[in-house]
């Protein structure tokens, strides 16, 4: 029985090659659409969800009250991994963690020389974490100080074809380090990464290391032991920062409480707005689950909308099938075996699709997502995936055929034109309504970053480089600074705490004259600077002068401040004001516009920008406008590889790094786009098709309406116009649940457009065009065609 419903359905099939090369392809770009959705929020949903005592694994979070509200962070202080440890017998093992992306060492193995990114971790790692160990003993890594534990990939950029394990490496031309642990390559959904890892006792020996409980700096991970609440434990750590930060201290007293968050959540829930998490990259997860839910639904609704408007030419068929004993049950599994049939094809296409396009939507969504066709939980979820799809697709089709009665049908009276055009009608309403809500969504994102990107930084970027401090920088940078400045390849040079594009500090603590207690726990941001910084980052000065320590050798402790912090402290007149803060009396001495440094879609948070007496990991210098960049880079690099002789020249243009932070939010853009173009596509093709069958339908009517004088221009709008209506109405169903959708979506943003009517408009118009231009071909043909072939069988 089973093969007969096949051979009957793959004779159907090729019977009407163009009604079912329009249901695959259109099901297939659907399908394609959303199985590449699926690879993506796949790979998110799982983020470090690999470990085998994920379950007991947790992050250390602190939690405070800031300007009135509560912010949870997960950088903690360096020292409070250990004190957990001694303190809470509850924690079997606890590791520290930074990432080294602050810093990017030079690593050198014989003639071999590297950067890279190691990171600093705890012996305790490798109890806490299943990365998958090569070679080497799990419980001796990370326990020597001059030990190191490298990935699969950075051993075969070091040693080639060697065996690593036992090799000696040398980190940043100075200290030695034995390979003693060869990883697996980190996979794709770890949120953890790094190219190799040292022993935190080696942080100790280059300096890394404070006891500073203020400096909340690193990464804290602690295993529990099984069985231990949670809660309890909770309420026994959540005070124990705020009892070191406060002992001996009479002035500011620290509120900051501490609590375990599973680390499985960590990066679907990473804003800890309110003093918990609860949001974050799920809504992401949750928004593109909806687009590619839509786009599915899009495709199945194609073949609804073709199924049934097909029906007249299957009435007959249905109806002989009735009237030789064929059940209404037969009939449905008949039809619904087409449509898995159908679906089947599509899926095949939709991954041979999904092979050419999904190294381009890596780099879109910026991860290295695969399509693993050797595995067989993937062939499961495929064929899941197309029986799921093709029942859904064809299972009101098959109820609706397999209705009609067979002595109507037997008399050419099935005429289901209304009944089967008000539901096709609903459905293409629920096409439309999808293809402007996408629509919508691509103008809103796009203006947002255009809106954004308009916005005055503060700075001027145009010339504007930096390089990282690395090596022998910092011992030679004055040598450096002035033969730069002597090369004629910049015009000036400042040393600076992190890259005008990104903050790397930020504090509170601070106190003037008139400052109240809430004043002191106010969240300022930090710089810093030696000289000439207004003039190589181009700020704008609004009163006093520059730092400069070579010009004034008491500017190692003065300070600029931005308007919003001069606002903030209630100045009324802040040059020469002393403010207090990082155990400092620093002198004001000038005042600048605000500038932009963090997210450009944030509000200007109060910056201090501090003298030499603070700390730098940044160069920026500016090029000479008169002279060809490519020259003045070929002199600026003889000058670095003069200073620091071992490492790379590595640069970065401001303006190049300024742009990089739309990335995420032009990907979401630029997908929503993909995704909106894909589902009016979809919808189209389905229309397309539709107004031929109803041109068909109607053929003798088209031809009875021109032989009564009936022009070309009225028989187009009669086949029209109904169409046209039913686009308007989408529009009006779409444009509420879009504004609503994209309003919450800007809420995200302190600093965002505001939503115009015209964006409704545009979307509105363009879905109209679109339509008409889809439907006008068929309509014109239907109208122009000679009456005469029409009518003549009557």
């Amino acid at each position: 029985m089973i093969n007969n419903y096949i051979k009957i359905a793959w004779r159907n099939l090729l019977k009407n090659k163009a009604f079912s090369a329009i249901n695959i392809f259109g099901l297939a770009i659907g399908m394609a659409g959303a199985l590449l959705i699926t690879l993506w929020l796949q790979n998110m949903l799982t983020m470090d969800r690999f470990h085998e005592k994920g379950d007991r694994i947790y992050a250390i979070s602190n939690r405070d009250t800031r300007i009135d509200k509560k912010w949870a962070w997960l950088n903690t202080p360096k020292i409070l991994g250990p004190t957990l440890k001694n303190d809470f017998p509850e924690i079997e093992h606890f590791t520290r963690f930074d990432d080294g992306s602050g810093n990017q060492f030079l690593a050198t193995y014989g003639d071999q020389k590297i950067t890279s990114q190691i990171g600093f971790a705890d012996p305790g790692f490798f109890s806490i974490f299943s990365f998958p160990i090569l070679s080497g003993d799990t419980n001796k890594l990370l326990t020597d100080a001059n030990s190191i534990v490298i990935t699969q990939k950075y051993a075969q950029k070091l040693f080639g074809n060697e065996n690593p394990l036992g090799k000696t490496i040398k980190i940043d031309s100075v200290n030695l380090v034995t390979v003693t642990g060869v990883l697996h390559d980190l996979p794709n959904n770890t949120s953890i990464n790094f190219d190799a890892l040292v022993s935190w006792d080696y942080a100790k020996k280059i300096g890394y290391v404070d006891t500073n409980w203020n400096n909340n700096s690193t990464y804290t991970y602690i295993l529990l032991k099984p069985g231990t609440s949670l809660q309890a434990f909770n309420d026994k750590i959540r005070l124990t920062s705020q009892n070191h930060i406060n002992i001996g201290n009479n002035e500011l007293k620290s509120t900051i409480e501490i609590f375990a968050f599973p680390f499985k959540d960590t990066y679907l829930y990473n804003k800890g707005e309110g003093g918990h998490y609860s949001t974050g990259r799920i809504q992401l997860v949750h928004l593109f689950s909806w687009i590619g839910a839509f786009i599915l639904l899009v495709a199945c609704i194609n073949f609804m909308n073709l199924s049934t408007a097909r029906s007249e030419r299957r009435a007959k068929e249905v109806g002989v099938r009735k009237v030789v004993g064929a059940s209404r049950k037969s009939l449905i599994i008949q039809f619904i075996t087409e449509s898995i049939l159908i679906s089947i094809c599509a899926m095949i296409l939709a991954i041979l699709c999904i092979i050419v396009v999904l190294p381009a939507f890596n780099n879109l969504v910026q991860k290295n997502l695969t399509l693993s066709l050797l595995s067989a939980p993937t062939w499961l979820f495929l064929i899941g995936f197309t029986l799921i799809t093709g029942i859904l697709a064809g299972s009101y089709p098959a109820f609706f055929l397999s209705s009609f009665r067979p002595l109507k049908t037997l008399k050419g009276k099935a005429n289901s034109y209304t009944k089967g055009l008000s539901i096709r009608s609903i459905l293409v309403i629920i096409q439309f309504s999808l293809a402007i809500i996408l629509t919508i969504a691509t103008i809103v994102v796009s203006k947002q970053i255009q809106f954004t990107k308009d916005r005055e930084r503060g700075y001027a970027d145009n010339g504007l480089l930096f390089t990282p401090i690395s090596g022998a920088l910092g011992k030679n940078y004055i040598s450096l600074r002035n033969e730069l400045l002597n090369s004629n390849a910049v015009i000036s040079v400042s040393k600076n705490m992190s890259p005008i594009t990104e903050s790397y500090s930020n504090g509170w603590g601070f106190s003037w004259s008139g400052a109240t207690e809430s004043d002191k726990k106010a969240l300022f941001g930090r710089f810093s600077t030696d000289a000439n910084t207004i003039q190589t980052l181009g700020f704008k000065l609004i009163k006093g002068r520059d730092i400069d320590v070579y010009q004034y050798a008491t500017d190692s402790i003065a300070m600029l401040l931005n308007e919003t912090a001069v606002k903030r402290m209630r100045l009324e007149d802040p040059i020469g004001q002393t403010i207090e803060g990082d155990g400092t009396k620093w002198t004001v001495v000038g005042v600048i516009k605000d500038f932009i440094i963090d997210s450009p879609y944030d509000n200007i948070e109060p910056m201090v920008i501090l003298g030499p007496r603070s700390w730098f990991t940044t160069i920026h210098y500016r090029l000479n406008p008169d002279n060809d960049i490519a020259e003045n880079l070929k002199t600026i690099e003889k000058v670095f590889k003069k200073f620091n002789p071992d490492y790379p020249f590595d640069y970065k243009f401001v303006d190049k790094n300024f742009e990089a932070k739309f990335k995420e939010t032009r990907s979401i853009g630029t997908i929503s786009m993909l995704f909106a173009v894909l589902t009016i596509f979809i919808t189209c093709l389905g229309l397309l098709a539709l107004i031929a069958y109803m041109a068909e339908t109607r053929m003798k009517e088209i031809a009875v309406r021109k032989v009564l004088g009936a022009s070309v221009t009225q028989v187009t709008t009669l086949l029209s116009i109904d169409f046209v209506k039913l686009v308007i109405i989408a529009i009006l169903i779409a444009s509420p649940i879009a504004w609503w959708a994209m309003d919450n979506w800007l809420q995200d943003y302190s600093y965002h457009i505001q939503m115009h009517w015209y964006f409704f408009v545009l979307a509105g118009l363009m879905a109209i065009l679109i339509s008409m231009a889809t439907i006008s071909y068929q309509a014109i043909k239907a109208a122009i065609a000679n009456p005469v072939k029409s009518l003549r069988d009557e």
